[in-house]
Order: structure tokens, then sequence, then C-alpha cells
């Protein structure tokens, strides 16, 4: 006897591991993002040093959402991958040079601008890729009888350029608000300067793929213009989040800004999954479509309900122990 819906459950505890991924390691993608246009090679220490102590941590949630996404759902794998291996491929690439570029940077000497063109390289990449991937998701997938049927490159289309483009000035915002929050001086002040472009870089960005998005497939035309609903207070609250950044930025708070722009991806994200919404497999297959075995969810929930409260423990106390400001010469390496 089936007690509770254990698709929605996983569903919401994928989903919590997404945004989670998102929120936390967007920031350090940003950083890398924002690597080469950096005031100077003191500045790219402390941009460094600020990510250095939680960046592995971060990535913590990418494992956690792509293990429970295979236990709970595995048509999603064996659709998804054959999908999208070359975007997953660059997504983890981007990562693993990001990663190698974090450990061999502080050690080089001559070779050092090879690290930083690795490490905003890597950052880059994993951040377009991911964006990419998000467009993907919102066009769909071709099946049949639960087999991916389209070509390689079929996630690669301008709605997808877009969509990463979009990633990677959103992840660049992020980046430069974690800055403002977590340095000083003159390089507190050049993320000021470059935080508000980057955020109308975002809003004209979300505004053409919002505009576009109806035309790519007619479940969200449906959902969101067949009547006017309550789900259209998740752009009004995006907008309301990047009143709040420019706000912030204008009247110099150092804080804010950066909780602003994680609202602002959060009511972004929210107004994807309620689009999509119970699709995992757009257009066809829903969460309990796709789900695997009851037994086999209820056996790895329970081992799943115990690491997380573990994994938000020593995520937050990371965060308290490396709290305050970076400041140059200081740092974890």
């Amino acid at each position: 006897m089936e007690l509770f819906d254990l698709p929605l459950i996983w569903a919401f505890i994928i989903g919590f591991g997404i945004i989670m991924y998102v929120l936390m390691d967007g920031f350090d993608l940003g950083v890398g993002i924002l690597f080469p246009f950096a005031p100077s090679e003191e500045g790219r220490d402390t941009m460094m040093n600020s990510v250095a102590p939680v960046w592995d941590g971060n990535e913590t949630w990418l494992v956690l959402g792509g293990a429970g996404l295979l236990a709970a759902f595995p048509m999603v794998y064996s659709i998804f991958l054959p999908a999208l291996y070359i975007g997953v491929f660059l997504l983890l690439a981007g990562l693993i040079f990001r990663g190698v570029a974090f450990e061999f940077r502080f050690k080089a000497r001559t070779s050092r601008y090879l690290w930083n063109w690795a490490f905003a390289g890597g950052s880059t990449v994993a951040s377009f890729a991911q964006g990419a991937v998000v467009g993907a998701y919102i066009q769909g997938f071709e099946t049949a009888n639960g087999v991916y049927v389209g070509g390689a490159l079929d996630w690669l289309t301008p709605f997808t350029v877009l969509t990463g483009l979009g990633m990677l000035a959103g992840y660049a915002l992020l980046g430069s608000t974690w800055l403002i929050m977590k340095t000083e001086g003159y390089l507190q002040q050049w993320a000021y300067r470059i935080t508000l472009p980057l955020l109308a870089a975002v809003l004209v960005v979300f505004g053409i793929i919002s505009v576009w998005t109806p035309f790519v497939d007619d479940l969200v035309r449906e959902r969101w213009f067949s009547n006017l609903t309550v789900i259209w207070i998740l752009p009004v609250l995006t907008l309301l989040c990047a009143l709040q950044i420019y706000r912030s930025v204008r009247d110099r708070k150092e804080g804010m800004p950066f909780v602003a722009t994680m609202g602002l991806f959060i009511t972004t994200y929210l107004g994807l999954v309620v689009s999509r919404w119970p699709y995992v497999v757009p257009p066809e297959y829903t969460l309990w479509d796709a789900a695997s075995a009851y037994e086999s969810q209820l056996f790895l929930l329970l081992g799943l309900l115990f690491v997380i409260p573990i994994v938000l423990a020593y995520t937050a106390w990371t965060y308290w122990v490396f709290r305050g400001k970076v400041r140059a010469g200081e740092g974890y390496h």
C-alpha cells in the first residue's frame, strides 16, 4: 500500500537540491566569469580567496541532485543523457578545469596566467552549458516509447544559446554582488560599477526568453496566458527583486544586493517549474510516469533524509566560520 506520494516528495527534494546548487555554486562560477576583467592580479587573488573555502562544498548539491534524479526518476536519465551528452560533457569539463585551476593557481608563478584562463574558461563553459541544458528542457525532447530519438545536437538551438547567455549574465551578477559583500576597497568599488550593467543584461535576456518561451511550447503558452492566475506573481516578484538590487547598489549597501539577486534566481526558477509542472521529460512524461519502483524510492529516501540535515549543517558551519570580509594578502590558501 502506497502511503505517500513519493514521486512528489522526490521532486521536491531534487528541486531543492538544484536551486541550492544554482545559488551556492552560481556565485563562485560568477567570480570565475568575471576573473579576466578584474582590475588587478592582486584583485584576482582576493576574488579566488573569497570562494576558496566553500566552492567544493557547494558542488555537493549537484551530486545530491544528480544522484537523487537517477534513483527516483531513471527515465529522466535514459532520455536526458542521450539528448544532452555534449552539453553535460561541457558542463563537467568546465567544472574540472576550474577545480584544477583552484589548486594550481596559488602555487604557480610563471604559468599563473594559464591557470587564470583555465579558471575563467572553465567557469564560463560550465555556466553556459547549464543555461543551454535548461533551454533544452524548456524546448522538450523528441521521444518514442520512452526512448530519445532526436539528434546529438538538437539541444543546441538559438533559444538554448540565449538561455546559456542568460545563465552567464545571471551568474556574473551573483558573482559581482558576492564580491560587494565579501571584499572592500577598490575591488568592491569595481564590483559596484559592474553590477548594474550586469543586472540590465539579465533583465534584457529574461525579457526576451519570457516572450520567446510561449512560442516554443504550447503547454507553456496555455498555462501562462489561458487565464490570469496567481502564477503571475512570480514575474512581478522577479522585477521587485531587480528593483531592490538597483536600489541597494545605488545606496551602497553590502549584503542586500546579493540577497536580492538570490531572490531573483529563486523566483525565475519557480517560474520555470510552474511552466513545466508536472512534466519531468517534456512534453510527454510526468514525474509519476518517470518514477522508479515505490520500494526503491522509499529505501533511498530514508538514507537521503538522514544525509540532507548533515549537509545543511556542515554547509552552514562553513559559511559561519569563513564569514566576514576577505582582504588582500589573506585567505584560505
